[in-house]
């Protein structure tokens, strides 16, 4: 089959949180859903079982397990069983019932700014010390961890280590090589890892993910794994997520955590993370083509038309990380482009650490509207002059 993703659905008049929050004139390219309709397999299994017309309880999901079990092999050579598999409605809900696992009085939660900033507030909201380091840009805008910095951050009391990979907001899909290194560290001052993976199929050519927890057994029996079917393949409403957790004893605490307050993941989420993992990977690869002629584009664009704003190229997710400081804006340059270009961008206050003057643009849209609105911010640029 055959999808054509300049061709996206009217969502403005719908319950969309994208483009509802603005009012009705501002092009949103901000919170992190594409505009692209889910694959054909998708909607096809959810009509069907909606026309079924009884929703009542399901069983242990263990066709899902399976498809997970097989795809960690098929795509990381990762061998993991359907036991150690927990599903959870969201992975914000996934690394903050992680925080809650480890919680102790004086434990810390660590986190590399900027980031997805959810979990710049897992720690309080496990009642926890906030831990973090700053990821290291380097003068190309291309992102390093200094691991002395990062060894130093870690302390007695730190408990969880929360990595994002790949990487929200910078794009960024770390290497064997760094992913060994943290794990290291993290073994050595006994910190389990929490990582979020949830980008993880959206990883362009030259790049490969490489999930922290599939790098050696011990490492595995320390990490709690997150991935989605959610980014990939657009269905973020319907909650489906994943942990998945090979160590037995680190699982029961995890479900101990859980209980009485998260519940599993409804029935039309459950299906569509099925048939998504299962039927979708033809949609993905079309899409992925797609998403990277809208980053090489983009990227253009910001080198030529958008003066004093650079960008590194992504090297996963569909999610641009803009540097503003030196564009000739007064301000915060979310709210400029916001007021003066009527788009919404997402405020790189927001990530932490690291990200004042940035903005985090979202290019999982159709060409039309990411040139749309990327036109906007030059006229309104060129208004500074």
């Amino acid at each position: 089959m055959i999808y054509n993703f300049d061709i996206t659905p009217d969502r403005l008049h719908t319950d969309s949180v994208k483009w509802r929050h603005y009012s009705d004139d501002v092009l949103p390219l901000w919170v992190a859903d594409m505009d692209f309709p889910s694959p054909q397999p998708v909607i096809q299994a959810l009509e069907e079982r909606v026309a079924h017309g009884v929703f009542g309880y399901t069983d242990d999901n263990t066709q899902f397990r399976q498809v997970l079990v097989e795809r960690m092999v098929e795509l990381y050579n990762w061998e993991i069983q359907p036991q150690d598999i927990v599903f959870v409605p969201g992975v914000v809900v996934g690394f903050n019932l992680a925080s809650h696992t480890v919680a102790t009085p004086d434990g810390g939660v660590l986190v590399q700014t900027p980031v997805y900033p959810p979990m710049l507030a897992a720690a309080a909201a496990a009642d926890m010390t906030h831990q973090e380091m700053e990821l290291s840009r380097l003068v190309d805008g291309f992102y390093s961890i200094d691991f002395d910095a990062f060894e130093a951050a870690v302390t007695a009391q730190t408990r969880l280590f929360l990595l994002c990979n790949p990487h929200n907001p910078t794009g960024r899909v770390f290497t064997q090589v760094e992913l060994e290194q943290m794990a290291e560290i993290c073994l050595k001052c006994e910190v389990v890892i929490c990582s979020d993976e949830i980008h993880c199929d959206l990883i362009f050519p030259g790049y490969r993910h490489i999930p922290i927890a599939s790098l050696d057994p011990e490492i595995a029996q320390n990490t709690i794994t997150l991935v989605a079917p959610s980014k990939t393949f657009n269905t973020a409403g319907l909650e489906c997520s994943v942990a998945i957790i090979q160590n037995p004893i680190l699982r029961e605490r995890y479900k101990k955590a859980s209980k009485g307050l998260v519940g599993g993941v409804n029935l039309l989420g459950s299906l569509a993370g099925l048939v998504a993992y299962r039927d979708g990977d033809e949609w993905l690869q079309q899409l992925l083509v797609y998403l990277e002629a809208n980053r090489d584009f983009l990227y253009d664009y910001v080198q030529r038309e958008l003066p004093g704003i650079s960008m590194t190229k992504p090297e996963g997710t569909y999610l641009a990380w803009l540097d503003c400081r030196r564009a000739p804006i007064q301000g915060n340059p979310h709210e400029f482009f916001l007021r003066a270009a009527r788009v919404a961008l997402n405020d790189g206050v927001d990530f932490g650490r690291g990200g004042e003057g940035f903005v985090r643009l979202n290019f999982g849209c159709s060409r039309l509207t990411l040139t749309e609105a990327l036109e906007r911010m030059k006229n309104s640029l060129q208004r500074l002059k």
